[in-house]
């Protein structure tokens, strides 16, 4: 079992950068693929990046390609999402989320969830 606390979220300037972070207790990190999705009001929670058990391998939504990267520190047990050239659609609760099986986009093969982070972008 693990669990995930996001962290780094807040208020940025369209254009401007965040990195949000994921810290997750246990001892098997390396273990999980892991993930973020995005919820926006009145949104359903979509899938933004995922990142494999080796941080070898990456995949992405297609709005944030070329802008956010994703990627992960096992000895570390963290998960980072590096967002750059923000813009006010971006504008969610974030959450981490980790999956024993696979680092897939379907959010309902991630056993693990995060408490989640706002962003909020302005115009």
């Amino acid at each position: 079992q693990v669990q995930l606390v996001e962290s780094g979220g807040g208020l940025v300037q369209a254009g401007g950068s965040l990195r949000l972070s994921c810290a997750a207790s246990g001892r098997t990190f390396d273990m999980y693929g892991l993930a973020w999705f995005r919820q926006a009001p009145g949104k359903e929670r979509e899938f933004v990046a995922a990142i494999s058990w080796s941080g070898d391998s990456t995949r992405y939504t297609d709005s944030v390609k070329g802008r956010f990267t994703i990627s992960r520190d096992n000895a570390k047990n963290t998960m980072y999402l590096q967002m750059n050239s923000l813009k006010p659609e971006d504008t969610a609760v974030y959450y981490c989320a980790a999956d024993p099986t696979g680092w897939g986009r379907d959010e309902y093969k991630y056993d693990y969830w995060g408490q989640g982070t706002q962003v909020t972008v302005s115009s």
